[in-house]
């Protein structure tokens, strides 16, 4: 609900400055988001929607379609007409979920049309509050004397919360059980009872568990302290930088989507994401606005994270299923 009530406080926002292209667009746009609504996704395409709509005089409709790890999602927009009025809301599993995937239904790259970064958002490691570790240091060199007898929690093969964990594993130097879970509660339930022992979920998902002790925050997965929560250290002052786990989120396109509409709604969200009232509700869910983002260096951004992806699946010997 915290998410919906800081959608709330955006409403009035206006889209000021911000000029359709010519014929763009021509009816309502749409944004897939591939996860439930509630999710980081959600909330930042929800929150987008609206000064967008109201600049272009056409709807900006979300369109929830979460399941498979986001893979449906993914691949309803790989199905969509390139003409520039279908998009999706897409994070890292967008990626690893299609890198999992024996017959994956869509290339990560070739089978999209870069937009824009909207945002990115951290991750935090949290423990259930009775584990005997303060900080990141102890929990390493917990992890460390038993690697086969601890496990963390995700929401599944793929998901962000996977993806986070196994990178903080990697820069621990630990091999720990993999819990994955179907939904949130069950995640937060286990570990909080100490049956799973650390998880490392994205701010908005963990926010209220950290803020009312039900599990103990060790780190933000980003190099500095977030602004939702500023008495968390970063993982880079905990000394572990190789456990860095910042999710992006960004906006795709089919295929084709033609480059002057790309280019102008990437230019219309970097001056949506600067407003001050979208800036604040961004901040108030633990996200960072992506300033000055666009086609190319989504692109980049989006090759350099698949071989990322790629090196890690490798590495940690996770099998396409």
């Amino acid at each position: 609900m915290k998410l919906f009530h800081a959608l709330a406080a955006v409403v009035l926002t206006l889209g000021a400055g911000i000029a359709p292209a010519q014929n763009f667009p021509q009816r309502p746009i749409r944004i897939i988001v591939p996860l439930p609504p509630g999710s980081a996704s959600d909330f930042l395409a929800r929150t987008i929607s609206i000064p967008l709509s109201e600049a272009y005089g056409q709807q900006v409709v979300v369109d929830n379609r979460p399941g498979a790890g986001g893979l449906i999602g993914s691949s309803l927009l790989a199905k969509s007409t390139a003409d520039g009025h279908t998009y999706a809301m897409v994070a890292p599993p967008h990626t690893v979920g299609a890198l999992l995937q024996k017959n994956p239904p869509y290339h990560p790259l070739r089978d999209f049309t870069p937009v824009t970064e909207v945002a990115s958002i951290p991750n935090i490691l949290a423990v259930y509050p009775a584990l005997p570790a303060k900080n990141v240091k102890e929990l390493v060199a917990l992890l460390r004397t038993d690697p086969a007898k601890y496990n963390y929690a995700s929401l599944g093969v793929g998901t962000l919360a996977h993806i986070a964990g196994e990178i903080f594993n990697q820069a621990a130097g630990v091999r720990t059980t993999h819990v994955p879970f179907k939904v949130v509660p069950d995640a937060f339930g286990e570990t909080i009872s100490g049956r799973v022992h650390y998880l490392v979920f994205t701010v908005p998902t963990l926010g209220a568990a950290v803020r009312d002790g039900r599990l103990r925050p060790l780190a933000v997965t980003s190099a500095k302290r977030n602004p939702a929560f500023p008495n968390i250290p970063s993982i880079v002052e905990e000394g572990l930088p190789a456990a860095q786990s910042d999710g992006w989120f960004g906006l795709l396109g089919p295929a084709g989507v033609p480059k002057r509409i790309a280019t102008q709604l990437a230019a219309d969200v970097s001056k949506v994401v600067v407003q001050p009232r979208i800036r604040e509700a961004f901040e108030r869910q633990g996200a960072e606005a992506a300033v000055n983002s666009g086609p190319e260096a989504y692109d980049k951004l989006m090759k350099a994270e698949y071989e990322r992806y790629v090196r890690l699946i490798r590495e940690v010997g996770l099998t396409p299923q």
